[in-house]
């Protein structure tokens, strides 16, 4: 027997980041929304814990503990007492190191596919604290639709949506360590008075109606100038998409994946062409939000 989850990506329509905490971390007012890019999560029973992936930059997911979607299995093996002895086989098309919550879709998809498996019968609530253990953005992970993150960005809020939202992402030529873009956020910010993160009303209200226009008016990432930084040549993507008649053009969390809203389905057939014309990024994909998070298919 086997089971698998399928899990979607997720970009943020607005991340608000905070000032560094004295544990390391930030205080987020993230606004998620899940996108209709998958990676499916297949366990099997195993002498030992393996885990396998193909698919788009597979070669660049590590195979071993690390892994979130191992971690998944180790936590809840160890929750009930049992050896985590499954093979996990992903199969990849959420970037990866793309700011889009890959990592994190395979670690909510792995535990509930164990979950499954196992016949564990791991309430939601248990399923989403492992999930924050394992990191701030797996309970979005598990799911979807959309909602608003505090604390770490682990601490979720449903929220309502009033229609469909046409995004077009931009894959890198390379990736960018979220570490690494918090370390530059806190470089960048140094001297400066840093505000309490919170939601935009008017972001939450456009979410609420569906308004694409008004979305792309109020859409942020605070992280964006450090991924930037690090990162220059996103630039010219984030110009190649406005320059398309995308509505709005911004990082997708930590990046390097730039995110693009159209106004419909039409207008986002325009800017992915113009992306993949412009020689800027090495893929182009198109995806509608919400969607439901990990699902047993």
């Amino acid at each position: 027997m086997s089971v698998t989850v399928r899990v979607p990506a997720k970009v943020n329509v607005q991340l608000a980041v905070g000032a560094a905490r004295p544990d390391g971390f930030h205080d987020l007012a993230n606004v998620f929304l899940a996108v209709g890019l998958y990676d499916e999560v297949t366990v099997t029973p195993a002498d030992e814990l393996r885990v396998t992936c193909e698919g788009p930059d597979a070669a660049e997911v590590p195979l071993d503990r690390t892994n979130l979607a191992a971690r998944a299995a180790i936590a809840l093996a160890a929750r009930r007492g049992i050896e985590p002895n499954v093979h996990i086989h992903i199969a990849k098309d959420i970037p990866v190191a793309g700011g889009m919550a890959g990592g994190s879709a395979d670690g909510a998809g792995a535990l509930l596919a164990c979950d499954t498996l196992w016949g564990a019968g791991a309430s939601r609530a248990e399923l989403l604290a492992l999930c924050a253990e394992l990191g701030s953005d797996v309970p979005f992970s598990l799911v979807g639709e959309a909602a608003l993150g505090v604390g770490r960005g682990e601490q979720l809020t449903a929220l309502e949506t009033g229609g469909t939202f046409h995004w077009v992402f931009a894959m890198a030529e390379r990736g960018l360590s979220t570490p690494a873009v918090f370390r530059e956020f806190d470089r960048l910010a140094e001297g400066r008075e840093i505000p309490e993160p919170v939601a935009s009303a008017e972001l939450l209200e456009a979410l609420a109606k569906g308004d694409a226009a008004a979305l792309a008016a109020a859409v942020s990432n605070d992280l964006q100038p450090a991924a930037l930084s690090l990162f220059p040549e996103l630039a010219d993507t984030l110009g190649t998409g406005r320059g398309a008649g995308a509505l709005a053009a911004l990082v997708s969390g930590s990046g390097p994946t730039t995110a693009f809203l159209a106004r419909d389905a039409e207008s986002a057939e325009k800017v992915a062409a113009a992306l993949r014309a412009s020689g800027t990024c090495r893929a182009v994909r198109m995806a509608e939000g919400p969607v439901a998070g990990a699902r047993v298919v």
